[in-house]
């Protein structure tokens, strides 16, 4: 995501001449919460890729089989997108070549609360709407 106006604030009670460092907080947009979540997963593929973590998959391969079907460069770019945002984190599972299993960290995990309340939603509005679970996969 493109970054925008920078807001910086600082923490209630901090100064820089007191013994308190100055926090300074980066927004790329806003210091909105949706803004913000968007800034890290809005885009097309971020929150498929975190639903496929969440069903059990974890490496590359078994990501690309999405029914979605993410193109190989675009899966590369989103996953290094969250595991800097630190939503997931690789870990090596075979040295030559190397090759990484994705796992969601607990900040990643706790998407699964945002991503009930979208499918709630998008089943109650969107008519023809299926879960996997729906479909039996």
């Amino acid at each position: 995501m493109q970054a925008t106006n920078k807001t910086r604030r600082k923490r209630p009670g901090t100064s820089r001449r007191g013994k308190r460092a100055t926090v300074q907080i980066h927004h790329l947009r806003s210091p909105c919460p949706i803004a913000n979540l968007l800034d890290v997963a809005g885009d097309k593929w971020s929150l498929l890729v975190v639903r496929d973590l969440l069903r059990g998959r974890s490496t590359f391969n078994q990501l690309l089989e999405s029914p979605e079907k993410i193109p190989t460069n675009l899966l590369a770019d989103r996953l290094k997108r969250l595991e800097k945002a630190g939503i997931l984190m690789r870990t090596p599972y075979q040295k030559r070549p190397v090759r990484y299993s994705y796992t969601l960290t607990q900040k990643g995990k706790e998407l699964q609360h945002v991503l009930d309340v979208v499918v709630r939603w998008s089943k109650k509005h969107i008519a023809g709407v299926q879960t996997f679970t729906d479909l039996n996969l």
